[in-house]
């Protein structure tokens, strides 16, 4: 920023450099990778993976599925029908002054019926995609859920695997993919092998749990720690969770926890 007295590169000049020099970005960022472990950054071995959204140019309104397709031309429908309903009590009154309200009236149902004529052909697109979605104005980019409710986002799941002691980005990965869950394997190798180490430790939190995936991690030398999620719904039920309970091997009973709200209490269940 000194070097260039705080000029400021217009967003349009960004994002074609980095559509035209896609590759030697790459590269710049494995030669970095290179250069850490050549300085010994990397001697622990151990990394942190985590996903982030990002939004795409591609609005929700540009991006279909099948559902959202139905729904739409059910909204058509009712507005068309809405308009015909208007145009016949037009016809029947005659007014003079509705004559120019007719003509809008007929404009604004043409309009709706190339519309619908537009999403039978992205209903027969969608047919050829095979998860189901269409992105229209960036075709990559996919329709993908975020923390917050009701504030879904159309865009990118970039991985990312950053070197704990350094916190240096030793591999990262962009996705569209909305779940983390099919992630951890793949980033686990990918900053293993960025790293040049045979045996990696991976820490991540419970959205990338996947029996499968730690077993690739485990079969390819990758410690991995992450906690488990919890699927059950005994506690939002108001009854007492697998987890409240602790198997005690020499007496064959399993002991209740101290449960929140019930001080002291203790509950002890044998086991036949």
């Amino acid at each position: 920023m000194w070097l260039t007295g705080r000029l400021a590169p217009d967003f349009k000049t960004i994002a074609d450099f980095r559509r035209d020099n896609g590759a030697g970005i790459r590269n710049v960022c494995h030669r970095f990778v290179m250069l850490c472990r050549e300085l010994k950054l990397f001697s622990q071995a151990l990394v942190a993976i985590d996903g982030s959204k990002f939004k795409a140019v591609n609005t929700r309104d540009r991006n279909f599925t099948e559902g959202k397709v139905d729904k739409r031309q059910k909204q058509i429908e009712e507005s068309i029908q809405r308009y015909l309903n208007a145009l016949e009590t037009a016809d029947r009154t005659q007014p003079a002054e509705l004559e120019a309200k007719t003509t809008r009236l007929k404009d604004k149902i043409e309009r709706l019926r190339e519309q619908m004529r537009n999403l039978e052909q992205i209903k027969e697109q969608l047919k050829t995609e095979p998860d189901g979605q269409l992105s229209t104005t960036d075709p990559d980019a996919r329709s993908m859920a975020t923390s917050g409710r009701g504030s879904g986002m159309v865009g990118y799941n970039v991985q990312v695997a950053v070197d704990t002691k350094h916190h240096l980005i030793v591999a990262h990965e962009v996705t569209n993919s909305g779940s983390d869950r099919a992630q951890l394997s793949p980033m686990a190798k990918a900053a293993r092998d960025a790293m040049g180490k045979t045996r990696l430790r991976a820490v991540a939190d419970r959205g990338y749990y996947s029996g499968p995936q730690i077993k690739e991690c485990a079969d390819a030398g990758i410690a991995v720690m992450l906690p488990k999620p919890t699927t059950s719904g005994a506690k939002y039920h108001g009854r007492f969770d697998k987890a409240d309970f602790i198997y005690i091997a020499r007496d064959g009973t399993v002991k209740l926890t101290s449960v929140s709200g019930v001080s002291g209490s203790r509950v002890v269940i044998l086991i036949r």
